[in-house]
């Protein structure tokens, strides 16, 4: 506290102060204060990239360790609704294709999307037949086999 204190030119008395109060502030009461009065001095810089909205922070090494952080902000497409395929939903209920699938391959399954397209059941089929196939993973420690 006492490198703190220094780097926010403050008193040793003075911070310990500013701690006590920030740590009887409820998060109703949070001040900008209170939160710039303890990231000052951890943070060297800091850069925001609008385009991305990827957010860089140097902490200062003196204070902070592990240097160096970056925050990035990704993306994402509407969450697939709770409804499954109806070809999924086919290949599930029907015990010849599915009934030795594992939790694994079933969940992976589920991630599949297609956009307008539907596929059977048999396509699920051929999927799962497609992850259990030696030629398409190597398992660790297990060298592919050449011809």
């Amino acid at each position: 506290m006492r490198n703190v204190a220094r780097l926010s030119k403050k008193s040793y008395p003075q911070m310990r102060v500013t701690v006590l109060e920030f740590l009887d502030t409820t998060i109703f009461d949070l001040s900008n204060e209170n939160c710039v009065a303890f990231l000052n001095p951890l943070i060297e810089s800091w850069n925001i990239d609008l385009a991305t909205f990827c957010i860089e922070i140097v902490l200062n090494r003196r204070v902070a360790p592990g240097h160096h952080k970056t925050f990035e902000f990704m993306e994402k497409g509407p969450d697939k609704t709770s409804a499954e395929e109806p070809g999924l939903n086919e290949f599930l209920h029907d015990s010849l294709l599915s009934a030795d699938a594992t939790e694994e391959e079933l969940a992976f399954l589920r991630t599949l999307t297609f956009g307008n397209k539907r596929p059977t059941p048999l396509y699920y089929y051929r999927q799962l037949q497609s992850l259990r196939d030696p030629l398409h993973f190597q398992t660790p420690g297990r060298k592919p086999s050449g011809r």
